[in-house]
């Protein structure tokens, strides 16, 4: 009777880990798609409010657009905590026994990625943006013709890279980001993206264009 009654306490404690574990993975998943929807209508509204203040040149669109700047960024940096918070949960939404699977849409084809490898290739089209812009400021400050074509940063597209995903996949994304930040910094705008206390990003509904991701 003793070792029954031990056995159920042992496989209760267990199962009871377990739901506690599970809602706790949960609420973390929860938390970032709710930081990372936020950020993308912030995204969204401070786009908005650029072309607004482009079409006008007047000071209060100005302001409006600065205001809804530092909104996006201040989202972006909960989106981020919010994503740190996963990578260090044990039992989160991000371990590799993640169920989620996402489909990829590039040149006419599909191929199916997990969630890593759908933030690695976040990660590449990112990565591509800061050095495209900053390659950009580059050519513009000594007269050069505006052409990424031949830069080798941008030949190359391997920079960041991680072997999780394809090279080819990586290199694909990684040159979409950096014609986009390229064009910005050379003629110094913020058409794609913008800069928060983090540094240079792309702007979401621009990331979410090029990957063309969605959840299965």
């Amino acid at each position: 009777m003793k070792l029954f009654t031990l056995k159920n306490t042992v496989i209760g404690s267990i199962l009871g880990s377990f739901l506690l574990f599970g809602a706790i993975g949960s609420a973390n998943a929860q938390s970032y798609n709710d930081e990372y929807r936020q950020w993308q209508e912030a995204q969204r509204r401070a786009q908005e409010e650029y072309r607004n203040y482009q079409r006008t040149g007047s000071r209060d669109d100005y302001r409006d657009w600065q205001r809804a700047q530092a909104r996006a960024q201040q989202e972006y940096m909960d989106y981020q905590r919010a994503q740190r918070s996963g990578y260090n949960s044990n039992y989160g939404y991000n371990r590799s026994g993640d169920s989620r699977y996402y489909r990829v849409y590039r040149n006419g084809s599909y191929y199916q990625t997990d969630y890593r490898g759908a933030e690695l290739l976040r990660q590449a089209v990112n990565n591509g943006y800061r050095q495209g812009y900053q390659q950009g400021q580059v050519d513009a400050r000594y007269g050069r013709n505006g052409s990424y074509y031949g830069n080798n940063v941008y030949r190359s597209g391997n920079y960041g890279y991680q072997s999780y995903v394809d090279r080819n996949q990586y290199q694909y994304y990684f040159q979409q980001g950096f014609q986009r930040g390229y064009e910005d910094g050379f003629n110094n705008q913020y058409r794609y993206g913008y800069r928060s206390n983090n540094g240079l990003n792309i702007l979401g509904n621009i990331l979410n264009g090029i990957l063309n991701l969605s959840q299965q």
